[in-house]
């Protein structure tokens, strides 16, 4: 099978496609042939070379953490899943190589994608599990409650904006200016050019309930936006200034009430299937910025980092 590799950190340029055996599901795993993956910040930042403590020093290494695709083979029966299935799901926690035509992963890794819906668009939205985890069961989003939303048109930050929508809060949205139609159309009571608005702007209004941060800088000075008892939910540390990132956030757990929460993503079956049941409910669509062949996975990468996203860069298999 062919799969997107690099053997050096570095820029885009490093990445390469090359051909490996196909892998085959053993008992218990599943093998799905991917048709589309979308490229995320921290694969981003690891093909950098900004996460070494995490990526190690061994080459080569793979590209691609999420998927969408079909069932080609199942190493042992499984209830609900049978070839010719569409799925869409995730490698685990620290593991890359979903840009590939295949991927064996765990039953508990994949969900059906909801009916009708393209299997590469569908590539644009298992990030967004994410967005669920870190409003619904780390901020706990109330209906009523106001948001705000870093990094809004981004490719989680999209997903943020539309379940704080459907979940009754008040979205106060920071995207780039060429965007803010776009999050705008995606719900978002107030859209705002993060270029042009500072942390001190956003309180004229009052203090925010629940911020939701894909930016992962400045986080003391959005911390002081939330109201007695508010959370902050980051997704992403300042890769340049890691340790004391980390420190802020233990830190921010033991002084004050204004807590900021971190987690690394590791969805499930139950996760997947919680995504397609917003989707089949109309509260969820995805966006996607741009669609490159396997082959141009270098342009996908190039272009997240350009920034000025608009939903997610997506490379389709087949």
């Amino acid at each position: 099978m062919r799969a997107a590799m690099f053997a050096e950190y570095g820029p885009p340029e490093v990445l390469y496609v090359s051909t490996l055996p196909r892998p085959v599901a053993g008992p218990g795993e599943v093998l799905v042939r991917v048709h589309a993956t979308s490229v995320n910040g921290g694969e981003v930042a690891g093909r950098a070379g900004k996460l070494k403590l995490v990526t190690g020093r061994k080459f080569p290494q793979r590209a691609g953490i999420d998927f969408s695709g079909e069932i080609a083979a199942l190493g042992s029966p499984h209830p609900g899943l049978k070839v010719g299935d569409r799925v869409w799901g995730a490698l685990p926690r620290g593991a890359f190589g979903s840009a590939a035509e295949f991927v064996v992963v765990r039953p508990r890794q994949v969900a059906l994608v909801p009916a009708g819906l393209d299997l590469v668009e569908a590539a644009a939205l298992p990030a967004g599990t994410t967005a669920i985890t870190a409003l619904r069961d780390k901020a706990r989003l109330k209906a009523g409650e106001r948001l705000l939303v870093r990094g809004a048109s981004g490719g989680i930050g999209y997903v943020a904006v539309q379940l704080g929508r459907a979940w009754g809060a008040h979205v106060t949205a920071l995207a780039g200016a060429k965007n803010l139609d776009l999050v705008r159309d995606l719900g978002a009571d107030e859209a705002l050019d993060y270029a042009t608005t500072g942390p001190a702007d956003l309180l004229r209004d009052g203090p925010f309930d629940v911020i939701f941060d894909s930016a992962g800088t400045d986080m003391s000075a959005y911390r002081r936006l939330l109201a007695p008892g508010g959370r902050m939910v980051s997704i992403t540390f300042d890769t340049r200034r890691m340790v004391t990132s980390i420190a802020y956030v233990l830190a921010s757990t033991v002084y004050g009430s204004r807590r900021v929460r971190f987690f690394s993503g590791n969805p499930t079956h139950r996760l997947f299937s919680d995504l397609a049941d917003l989707v089949e409910s109309g509260a969820l669509r995805p966006v996607v910025d741009t669609v490159r062949p396997l082959d141009d996975i270098a342009g996908a990468h190039r272009a997240l980092e350009a920034g000025g996203v608009r939903g997610k860069h997506l490379v389709q298999v087949v």
